[in-house]
């Protein structure tokens, strides 16, 4: 007998890859990507990281991530767009942009990788850099034994629809509302 009152548990039956999104206005959407992303390649399995929103900042994750052979990381994005050291035009952010998706289109199809995060596509389909509809028709080419992790603020609720986890980050408190900067080896 077992100790759930007698009752025999199902076996329950693994889902071999998912669709996950971080969104949210807090701190850590990419952050928790990345701890999924080591913590997928530590079984040995591949990932790509796709960043759709990056400045052209150095940041410490591209320095962490060249130590695991088994991620790839690639900036897909021209940088950041209308903010900060944003000096492009927006047609310059859009081809930057739709190449990115080609990336996850075939990652995501061709089972190379079994975990593809596509950091800050959310932001780059509420700018207008992609259209939520191409990005729904990539993922609908998704190997079942792919994961593909989503990242940015106010998801789209198509993709929440889609979606197997859901996870929102709301702030609380952070010091930009005091004026402090971002913080080496914590926000970048």
């Amino acid at each position: 007998m077992s100790s759930d009152g007698g009752e025999k548990r199902k076996a329950q039956k693994q889902k071999p890859g998912l669709v996950l999104i971080n969104t949210g206005d807090g701190k850590g959407k990419t952050t928790a990507a990345l701890g999924t992303a080591i913590r997928h390649a530590g079984y040995g399995r591949k990932v790509l990281i796709l960043q759709f929103i990056k400045g052209t900042w150095h940041y410490g994750e591209l320095e962490s991530l060249q130590r695991i052979p088994e991620i790839t990381l690639v900036r897909a994005g021209a940088g950041f767009y209308k903010i900060i050291d944003d000096h492009f035009p927006e047609e310059v952010h859009k081809r930057a942009a739709a190449d990115g998706l080609v990336l996850a289109r075939t990652a995501v199809s061709s089972g190379e990788y079994t975990l593809v995060v596509l950091d800050e596509i959310i932001y780059a389909i509420r700018e207008g850099l992609l259209a939520l509809a191409d990005v729904l028709a990539m993922l609908a080419l998704r190997k079942p034994e792919v994961s593909v992790i989503l990242t940015g603020r106010n998801a789209p609720q198509e993709l929440i629809d889609l979606a197997d986890t859901v996870t929102e980050m709301r702030e609380v408190k952070h010091p930009f509302q005091q004026g402090v900067l971002a913080l080496k080896g914590i926000d970048y």
